[in-house]
Formats: C-alpha cells, sequence, structure tokens
C-alpha cells in the first residue's frame, strides 16, 4: 500500500461531473474529488481486504442474532417501538441493497472502525468516478471495483419484490440527491421504474392509512437515504413503523442495528481479540490509552473525540449521554495524509472500495476522496 502524487486531468472537474460527481468541490474552493493523488495496493492487499469484508459481514450476522436472541435493544438506545418491527424485518429479510465497512489499515493490519449500513454515501466517486479516472489515468491497472455491476444485478433480482415504481426518498442536500440519482439509475438499468422524492414531501393518507406523493398516489416501495433514527422521530415516525409490510422500506428498519456504534462494543465481546476488531466498550474507556470516544448514532464524525493518553486530543469534546470507546486504530499516513478505507457490501457481499483522506484522525464530511489501483 502506496500513496503517490501525480498531475490531476485537465478539466477535471467537467471530466468528473460527467460522471455524475456533481460535488466534487468544497465550499473554500479545495477539492473533494482529489485526483493529485492515488493509492496503489497490491493484488493480495485486495484479497486480504476483500476477504476481511466478507469475514466482518459474517460476523455481523451473528451479532444480529445475539442482539435480539439477548433483547439488547434497549441497551443499544434504540426506540422499544421499533423492537417488534426490528424482530419482524430480520426474520423475514425484506430487500436490503448495500452498505459500507470503513476500515483502518496501515498495510499491516485490517481493522473494522465502524459499519454504515443504513444511509452510506461516497458511492458515486466510488463505483463510477474513480472507475473513469483509472482507465484514462492507468488502462493497465485494475480497481477493487465490481459496484456497479453489482447493483444492477441486486436490483433486477428484486425485480419480483417490489411494487412499481420504486420512490427514491432524500433529505434534498446535493449529496444525497447526487448519490439518489445514481441509485436510480442502477435501478432502471435493472428494468425498474423510479421516482424521486425529497423525505418532507411524503405524505401520510389517513384514510387510506397509506404514504403517497405529491400526486396522493401510493408510495409501496420506498429506498431512503435517510437514517432509520431521524425519520422514527419524525412526527409521522409511527406511521413509519405501522407501514411497514405495506411500504417496502430500504433499508429494512433492521439495518438500525448495524449503523449503531453500539454494535462495534458487542462484537468485541462476541469476538474477544478478534485480528479485525478494535477493542470496544459502551461503559467507558476501560483500560484503553488511546482511543476514540464516538456517539452511538453519530455521521461523518460528528461529536468524535479522539484521547492519547487520556487526554482529549483531537475533535468535539462535547459530552454526549451514548457513546462507544474503541481503541485507537494504527491508521495509513503519507505525507500528513490519513487514509480510511470504505469497503462497500451489496446484498452482503463485498464489492470494491473507496478511500477518504483527512489531514488528522477523524473522517469527516471534508475528507478527501482519493482513487485508488492495483496491480
Amino acid at each position: 500500500m502506496r500513496r503517490y502524487t501525480i498531475t490531476p486531468r485537465n478539466d477535471w472537474q467537467a471530466t468528473v461531473a460527467r460522471t455524475g460527481l456533481t460535488c466534487h468541490t468544497l465550499d473554500d474552493g479545495t477539492p473533494y474529488w482529489d485526483e493529485s493523488a492515488y493509492w496503489e495496493f497490491t493484488a493480495a492487499e485486495v484479497d486480504r481486504l476483500e476477504a476481511a469484508t466478507a469475514q466482518i459481514q459474517e460476523m455481523a450476522l451473528a451479532a444480529g442474532d445475539h442482539i435480539l436472541d439477548h433483547n439488547r435493544l434497549e441497551e443499544m438506545k434504540i426506540p422499544p417501538a421499533a423492537a417488534a418491527r426490528i424482530r419482524e424485518t430480520w426474520n423475514s429479510e425484506p430487500p436490503a441493497l448495500y452498505g459500507r465497512l470503513d476500515l483502518a489499515y496501515d498495510g499491516r493490519q485490517i481493522k473494522l472502525l465502524e459499519y454504515n449500513a443504513d444511509t452510506p454515501t461516497a458511492l458515486v466517486e466510488a463505483a463510477v468516478t474513480q472507475w473513469y479516472w483509472l482507465e484514462d489515468c492507468f488502462p493497465q491497472a485494475d480497481q477493487f471495483n465490481s459496484l456497479h455491476e453489482k447493483l444492477v444485478a441486486k436490483w433486477q433480482d428484486l425485480l419480483p419484490y417490489l411494487q412499481q415504481p420504486v420512490y427514491f426518498g432524500h433529505d434534498g442536500s446535493e449529496e444525497d440527491f447526487m448519490t439518489v440519482s445514481y441509485l436510480r439509475d442502477t435501478a432502471q438499468q435493472a428494468g425498474h421504474k423510479t421516482v424521486p422524492i425529497a423525505m418532507h414531501d411524503l405524505g401520510w393518507e389517513a384514510a387510506g392509512a397509506r404514504f403517497v406523493d405529491l400526486d396522493c398516489k401510493p408510495i409501496q416501495s420506498l429506498f431512503k437515504l435517510y437514517p432509520w433514527e431521524w425519520l422514527l422521530g419524525e412526527e409521522f415516525g409511527p406511521h413509519a413503523l405501522e407501514s411497514i409490510g405495506a411500504v417496502n422500506w430500504m433499508e429494512p428498519i433492521w439495518k438500525m442495528m448495524w449503523s449503531n456504534k453500539a454494535l462495534l462494543a458487542i462484537l468485541w465481546e462476541l469476538y474477544p481479540n478478534h485480528e479485525l476488531l478494535l477493542p470496544a466498550y459502551l461503559d467507558g474507556p476501560r483500560n484503553l490509552q488511546d482511543y476514540v470516544k464516538k456517539p452511538i448514532y453519530g455521521r461523518e464524525g460528528a461529536g468524535v473525540t479522539v484521547f492519547r493518553n487520556w487526554v482529549a486530543a483531537e475533535g468535539n469534546t462535547e459530552e454526549r449521554e451514548t457513546c462507544v470507546y474503541q481503541k485507537l486504530a494504527s491508521l495509513a499516513v503519507e505525507g500528513g495524509n490519513t487514509a480510511v478505507i470504505g469497503s462497500w457490501l451489496i446484498d452482503g457481499e463485498p464489492a470494491g472500495m473507496g478511500i477518504r483522506e483527512s489531514a488528522g484522525t477523524i473522517s469527516n464530511n471534508t475528507s478527501r476522496f482519493v482513487p485508488h489501483l492495483f496491480r
């Protein structure tokens, strides 16, 4: 694993925008998509990362059974009203599409940082933009990336199960609309009819006890790039619970068990000293000297604090009600750039990776996306 610097392509902004990556530059004018560098791996390293992703997925499945068998949803601060629906969907296995593991890899050890199982983004850049970059810049090299093909194949599998059209809900932000637009495209390639909808435009028809769009047409299939914990906190949250079964919600509500960072502590409890896991606890850092404190419902680095020698060294020191305490991982660092690997799963199978870089230890919504290749 090595980082190289190169000259970006001429007119790279327009080039990546044509791939669907419209959010290629940050508000301060610096690149979010950063092709002034790339990370190179060996084929053996890619094999290791792929195998680790599959193994962590197996452990997460076992953790889901454990959480429900031992009634640990309350401990994870999951609303009691959701418990029955989580159990129901875990057993009935309604359609689920994708997820992303964030992994630390320093060239030696691979460690799970967290599981973005409900609303992962950075998909367009991983699936499409970096692939076209590879074809333009390193056509003889390869890339760990079968995301597009596997997404289309999964949507094809879902054709008999989803009522048409499939609605794609988003929060109105450019990044989320970009991600939803790409997912709509993969679904359409598979034969689905799709409709975009802002989550605030969902309507509840009391007479029919159903969700409807702005034209009062019933919504029976809905992919939502909107976290379940937010949805349940909305005024219509109880209706969302009521509608499960009548509406195919993607991702299904059982994903609340995996998108919750309490999962990290439960995995460590079930698989102590596992080579792919970091020590993690819910009751404090215990004997950890260098650790990261993460809100169990945090996203994009919000509320994360890094402690070194038990002293807060980086991040947000604001007190949060429920956090997980995870040992500080060894990350790949070159030239002041810290890399985190996002390893994607489609239908539970490893499908590719993307790399985000930060100046510090904490990845957030301004962390740069840097392409990769392997030989």
